[in-house]
């Protein structure tokens, strides 16, 4: 079993539940310290998972765990979270900007205070998160950002249907390709992963709807490539927008059905923003 996180600081944000638990579970595995970042402090009647609860599950996978509340909106607890996190455990090697939210409405149906919140928690978020830790990533010598956001597609396909939640990812991802050229030099490495199919999650079940839960594959699939991203050399690995399967398959990864939600269900549902590029994955693009 890879060690190679062992001893490094991994914040991660909106890492309660889902695909940052389980990011967090799997560099924890390595023995890294950990910082829960995220708003669930207390259960949440229809959502599992809480600061608290993952960072027990991360001390009994063999990581040191430290759960911090964070509102990712707000500025002056990204910093206070930030100095915690740095205090308790030496410095921050890792950021993976986790954290966000979805909805899928157009134009003329959304509104604007909850475009508002969308953007906040998506876009600003990643700038907001990554430049209150940068002066602690620039003292550390393997230091990565990973953010979770899509491959620019211009498509139209992906632009008429949900632009204003479309616009927040890929801002995302076009600040990420930014940072890793403006933090080169410093050899902090900045990229982006994104599932090629749908992952169950809730969010998917809440937004998209529970019937593609079983069509989806599990959030394991996305901490693996996550974590064969941040085991890498900064300076080789900055500046690519990775699909998970994509980086998975470049360290010699065959088995995705190891990955599926439900064992009955071979060809998963791909996920918004990508496009069939790879012929043989028995995944059938049903967005377009």
């Amino acid at each position: 079993m890879s060690e190679k996180l062992r001893g490094r600081t991994v914040f991660i944000t909106g890492a309660s539940r889902g695909i940052g638990r389980e990011i967090a579970l799997r560099a924890a595995r390595d023995g890294a310290n950990i910082v829960i970042a995220a708003k669930s402090a207390e259960p949440h009647p229809k959502l599992p998972g809480t600061i608290h609860s993952v960072a027990e599950e991360v001390e009994v996978a063999g990581g040191q765990a430290l759960p911090v509340q964070l509102d990712v909106r707000d500025d002056a607890m990204i910093a206070t979270a930030m100095e915690r996190a740095a205090k308790q455990f030496g410095g921050i090697d890792v950021v993976v900007n986790n954290a966000g939210a979805i909805r899928l409405d157009p134009v003329e149906k959304i509104e604007m205070k909850r475009f508002d919140l969308v953007f906040q928690i998506n876009t600003r978020a990643v700038l907001a998160v990554t430049k209150a830790a940068l002066p602690y990533l620039a003292k550390s010598d393997h230091a990565h950002v990973l953010s979770l956001s899509p491959p620019i597609n211009l498509d139209p396909k992906w632009l008429g249907s949900y632009i204003p939640y479309t616009t927040t990812k890929y801002a995302m991802t076009l600040l990420s390709l930014g940072m890793a050229e403006e933090f080169r030099d410093r050899q902090i490495g900045v990229n982006t992963l994104w599932p090629r199919t749908t992952i169950a999650t809730a969010a998917v079940e809440f937004e998209v709807g529970a019937e593609y839960i079983a069509r989806s594959r599990t959030p394991a699939i996305m901490a693996e490539a996550a974590h064969a991203i941040l085991v890498s050399v900064p300076a080789e690995m900055t500046g690519r927008t990775f699909l998970d399967e994509e980086i998975l398959r470049e360290r010699g990864e065959t088995n995705f059905d190891q990955y599926l939600n439900d064992p009955a269900c071979t060809k998963p549902m791909m996920d918004l923003y990508v496009d069939d590029r790879s012929e043989g994955t028995g995944i059938r693009n049903e967005h377009a």
